[in-house]
């Protein structure tokens, strides 16, 4: 015990930064960073596919973290000196000893600030700012577009920020933050004379998309798809179909806009709500579409117009969305043509269908999506695009709760349909039910598994020729098993 606590104090930095790490990686919540705690067994590999983001915060705990350890050795030295067996005290000491030498004691009392400040400072805090939040959302003049579902979200927010910005004033909450407080923060920063908001909801826990909804005074809602994911929280498919809804009981059905593409929504679709899917949307329907690596074309037919677009975002799964974009900025005054003028500058997301050139091969970059929609639409799309070699690269999906095997059973056979030439999988917990599906599903290729991930994408480029076309899906954090 002493010699694993004194190797503890050698390696102490390197300890301090691991732990400092993982609660960065949970973003600061003791449950999720405890549980992960207690499942590592070597903690030299813990940060194996990232870095620690050195913010102000994360040096502050790593001193206290170093500081704490350090102190809490010399005691257990000090009590060491003071151990003897001929009395009550020595048995004392001994056994605090035994208590302070054990190293990883102060991995677990670090949690205690963090957690009294969430309730005593933070969490007041936040309170008062959702609060005044929700005074200036209910004042604002503009129109307020709600963007939940599944998946899809922040790819429809940034479409509708491109092509309703053309002529509109549009603010909209920034990248993926998507809670209570960066709706109040986002709300704090603006101006008043918006002509229409773009606020993205996510879904963490049973009850969020009914709060949001209230607090944001939404006047329009569109619902991109309901798909596994967060089921940790939620439990059951139908939970988080209910809640994402929900939002719909704050607004007008007419103006509840629902992807149908997505056959679990189709499921939740309520009278009045518009649907819009690869056939259109709010009456144009979409015909003539063309995909290629570096975006979609398609046009749209109504009555006798007609209105060609050409997007910089890939795949059939995008026609719903850019035709619903593209009525909606009608309906909200814009012209075709400076419509179609906004549709031709859309670029993908970063890491979400984001298409670039690697030594004569294309990368499809999907790395930031997380559900079986977005596979379902990935492997579609490896189909769809001719190219000499194709090759499908995937660690599998997250938070997929009691549905995991399932899910990546049924991604497996996804991947077997789109016949790519070779599968490359990450070696996690889920990869053997990947490897099901794909023999469930038929498939004759080539299966590799990676057990170093971030060695196969940093050396990515040796392992491609000119021609090749590589889908890349998913991310697999440090924190998953």
């Amino acid at each position: 015990m002493l010699f694993r606590s004194l190797k503890c104090l050698y390696s102490l930095g390197s300890f301090s930064k691991t732990i400092v790490y993982m609660l960065q990686a949970t973003e600061y919540q003791a449950g999720p960073y405890l549980r992960w705690f207690w499942r590592t067994q070597d903690f030299s590999r813990v940060m194996y596919r990232r870095e620690l983001h050195r913010t102000k915060a994360a040096r502050l705990l790593r001193s206290a973290v170093v500081s704490g350890i350090a102190v809490q050795l010399v005691l257990a030295l000090r009590c060491f000196v003071l151990w003897r067996w001929d009395d009550f005290a020595g048995g004392l000491y001994f056994g605090l000893a035994l208590v302070l030498s054990y190293p990883l004691v102060w991995a677990h009392l670090v949690v205690v600030p963090l957690v009294l400040g969430r309730v005593f400072i933070s969490a007041p805090k936040q309170r008062r700012q959702v609060a005044q939040s929700e005074r200036i959302f209910a004042a604002h003049p503009g129109i307020r577009i709600a963007v939940a579902g599944s998946y899809g979200k922040t790819s429809m927010k940034e479409l509708l920020v491109t092509v309703l910005g053309e002529q509109k004033k549009v603010a909209a909450t920034p990248a993926n933050k998507n809670v209570a407080i960066s709706h109040a923060q986002f709300a704090a920063g603006l101006a008043g004379d918006e002509d229409i908001l773009v606020i993205e909801y996510g879904e963490g826990r049973p009850g969020d998309v009914a709060a949001f909804a209230r607090i944001t005074h939404l006047t329009h809602g569109i619902i991109t798809g309901i798909a596994p994911a967060h089921l940790d929280q939620y439990k059951t498919l139908q939970a988080a179909a209910k809640d994402i809804f929900s939002l719909a009981d704050y607004v007008e059905a007419e103006h509840v806009y629902v992807n149908a593409d997505s056959e679990t929504a189709q499921s939740y679709l309520r009278s009045g709500m518009q649907p819009y899917d690869h056939t259109g949307a709010l009456g144009w329907k979409a015909r003539e579409v063309m995909l290629q690596p570096t975006g979609t074309a398609l046009t749209l037919h109504k009555g006798n117009r007609r209105l060609r677009l050409q997007s910089g975002l890939l795949g059939a799964h995008q026609v719903g969305p850019l035709s619903l974009a593209a009525a909606l900025a009608l309906e909200f005054g814009l012209s075709e043509a400076q419509v179609q003028a906004a549709i031709a500058r859309t670029q993908p997301f970063e890491h979400r269908m984001q298409p670039y050139q690697l030594g004569g091969a294309w990368i499809i970059d999907d790395t930031y999506n997380g559900n079986i929609e977005g596979i379902r639409a990935g492997t579609a799309l490896l189909k769809a695009l001719p190219a000499k070699r194709k090759l499908y690269v995937t660690p599998g999906l997250v938070d997929q709760g009691r549905e995991t095997q399932r899910v990546h059973e049924e991604m497996g056979r996804l991947i077997a349909a789109a016949s790519p030439d070779v599968v490359v999988l990450m070696q996690n917990s889920v990869t053997e039910y990947i490897r099901s599906g794909l023999e469930a599903g038929g498939f004759t290729g080539e299966v590799r598994t990676e057990p170093h991930p971030l060695d196969f994408y940093t050396n990515l480029e040796h392992q491609l020729a000119a021609g090749d076309l590589v889908v890349m899906q998913n991310d697999w954090t440090d924190n998953y098993k």
